[in-house]
């Protein structure tokens, strides 16, 4: 019962991951991310961690979600209002990529040895005890990272004025 169970969260998960990044509507998107991620949850509880199950249904599935549509539906995302990548745009997108490796190869370069090994028994204060000890910094970076999406947004998702509105 397993197996079956496994192979059917496994291909609910795949799949709806596949529709995410191949699907050209993106409230679509939005709402097969969320079943990819309880496709995921499901895969987390045959794992027996009900917790982390938990803990990404709640986060992810409810709050990331419902952002990603509240961002989906603050941006005017019909076709051919955007416009084209500028250079400024390129040179911005290399460098954040570049920073980005950078900053995951010290992460991977300063990662803990084989001594945090979790407990055999997750708990609450075990998961915090590791997020606030071991894993404080890519902790950091998500938060960060997270951080700058949501500016980005507030950006892009602000109407620029033309040259006769502002004159007036």
């Amino acid at each position: 019962m397993d197996n079956f169970l496994f192979l059917v969260f496994s291909l609910l998960t795949l799949v709806s991951a596949l529709l995410v990044v191949l699907n050209k509507n993106a409230v679509n998107a939005a709402m097969f991310l969320l079943v990819s991620l309880v496709g995921l949850a499901g895969l987390f509880v045959l794992l027996d961690a009900a917790l982390l199950a938990f803990v990404l249904l709640l986060v992810y599935a409810g709050a990331v979600v419902a952002l990603f549509l509240f961002i989906i539906m603050l941006l005017d995302t019909t076709p051919g209002t955007q416009k084209p990548f500028g250079k400024f745009s390129i040179a911005g997108a290399v460098l954040g990529g570049a920073l980005l490796f950078v900053g995951a190869h010290m992460v991977g370069r300063n990662a803990p040895k084989a001594e945090a090994v979790a407990p055999a028994v997750p708990t609450m204060k075990n998961y915090a005890e590791l997020l606030f000890t071991t894993y404080l910094l890519p902790v950091q970076v998500v938060g960060f990272m997270l951080l700058i999406a949501m500016l980005g947004v507030i950006v892009l998702s602000k109407k620029l004025a033309s040259p006769t509105e502002a004159a007036s």
